[in-house]
């Protein structure tokens, strides 16, 4: 999963937002300079990898995507998830994209001292093009895989991306919508075990 799953998942804890938010961008021992429940958000977002990684749908997701983009079809899989859950978000959750993006984007700005190098990085970019709220078109979509293209050491394929995601857009969604609820109801379980 992509930002935003990972911010929209971890529920309404800004720490644990914040940890799930930043993870990529911390790497081994750095986990124990934050505060714990920044910590937790981190190892959250590393189940969250992990579970999707692993499961079934997903991989039925990436072998579609393998032929055309080799080792990162697992990047693409979790750009076109992102992609259904912002274009179906009200689906999932009681306030707008637009009010959520805004609040997350609020969270992580007020918090500097706590970013990565990485994260700070790439921030203003997605604030000032608010690439949560964009995720909800094809256009969007297409747009970050043709910005994660361009940062790959290797021929990736992936800013042909939005192409694929619209030819088969039936497929993939039918994918995500099997497997969003079980990695809902898995994070729940992990966040009342973190609580507990």
């Amino acid at each position: 999963m992509n930002y935003l799953a990972h911010l929209f998942l971890s529920g309404d804890d800004e720490d644990l937002r914040l940890g799930n938010f930043i993870a990529d961008g911390v790497r081994g021992a750095k986990l124990l300079l934050y505060p714990e429940r920044v910590q937790q958000g981190i190892r959250l977002h590393r189940l969250i990898d992990s579970f999707t990684d692993t499961h079934p749908i997903v991989a039925e997701t990436k072998e579609r995507l393998r032929p055309k983009y080799s080792k990162y079809a697992g990047v693409v899989a979790d750009i076109f998830y992102d992609h259904f859950l912002a274009a179906n978000f009200q689906a999932y959750s009681s306030i707008s994209l637009a009010a959520f993006a805004e609040q997350a984007y609020a969270l992580v700005l007020s918090r500097p001292e706590l970013l990565p190098e990485r994260v700070q990085g790439f921030l203003p970019y997605m604030v000032q093009q608010n690439w949560l709220v964009g995720y909800a078109q094809v256009a969007g979509a297409a747009r970050a895989l043709h910005g994660l293209s361009r940062r790959t050491t290797f021929v990736s394929g992936m800013e042909t991306a939005g192409e694929e995601l619209q030819v088969n857009y039936t497929f993939y969604q039918q994918e995500f919508e099997r497997f969003f609820p079980e990695l809902q109801a898995f994070v729940e379980k992990q966040i009342t075990l973190i609580e507990n």
